[in-house]
């Protein structure tokens, strides 16, 4: 926790309201504690020690309205998304919970709570221009990064994805994340109840993702001010290499937090 480098600018939508907790945290309040003190969300934060042995997690948060939460990022970055996007959060547990009452918890998720959890763990919303968003997608990145950088300081971005925060805390080249495309006309105030209602069980289940290595977000990382580091092919992956199935999340989170 005391690593996180508040300054750094994919956290700027999160310092407000996650520093004063980490500060918290680092000083020895339990996390679920210090979390739920924030009262900035519409759910409880308990330990993981709460979460009944064979309930599956999310199962258990619509069920409750609480989160069991361990120390550590993970569940940190997951909390501070509940308090940032709260209706979103609750439309993802929703659909969770629907699919484990229709299907059970299997060895494998199936499409809807597959992508859901990707979204979770991943996501970073984007609100693009078409010129911008059509190289992204077609991972045109010298296009997109080189030739189009001057769009970016104007392109509205959100970190949602709690598992790429995490990773961001000791940031890497390779970390890469799964694009959700906003619309322009949505105002800032209005994403988290755009966001919901957009994240529907037939959307999700078609994957519309792409994926972003995040660090050659122009003036998120001072090394991607030379051009040659979009050259890196095993990261900036061409459309014939990135373009494979992916493969499903094959975690059951029965009594662990997903």
């Amino acid at each position: 926790m005391a690593d996180i480098d508040w300054a750094a600018p994919w956290l700027a939508d999160w310092r407000a309201v996650g520093e004063p907790v980490a500060r918290r945290v680092v000083a020895g309040c339990p996390q679920p504690q210090a979390l739920t003190e924030a009262a900035l969300a519409p759910v409880g934060f308990v330990p993981q020690a709460d979460l009944p042995e064979g309930q599956a997690y999310e199962d258990f948060i619509f069920a409750q309205g609480q989160v069991p939460t361990r120390e550590g990022l993970h569940d940190f970055f997951n909390a501070l998304c509940w308090m940032h996007f709260p209706l979103a959060k609750r439309q993802l547990n929703r659909l969770q919970a629907a699919e484990i009452a229709r299907q059970g918890v299997g060895q494998v998720r199936g499409p809807v709570r597959d992508a859901a959890t990707v979204f979770d763990e991943n996501a970073l919303l984007i609100q693009p221009s078409e010129a911008l968003w059509s190289a992204l997608t077609e991972h045109r990145w010298h296009d997109a990064l080189v030739g189009l950088r001057h769009e970016w300081p104007h392109t509205r971005l959100w970190v949602f994805g709690h598992a790429a925060l995490e990773k961001l805390v000791q940031p890497y080249k390779s970390i890469t994340v799964h694009l959700w495309r906003v619309p322009q006309d949505v105002p800032e105030h209005g994403i988290d109840a755009w966001l919901a209602q957009d994240l529907t069980a037939d959307k999700l289940a078609t994957k519309p993702f792409s994926p972003l290595p995040v660090l050659g977000v122009p003036g998120w990382w001072p090394d991607n001010a030379v051009p040659g580091f979009y050259d890196d092919v095993e990261v900036f992956r061409p459309w014939r290499i990135r373009a494979r199935t992916q493969k499903p999340y094959a975690n059951p989170e029965i009594g662990s937090a997903a």
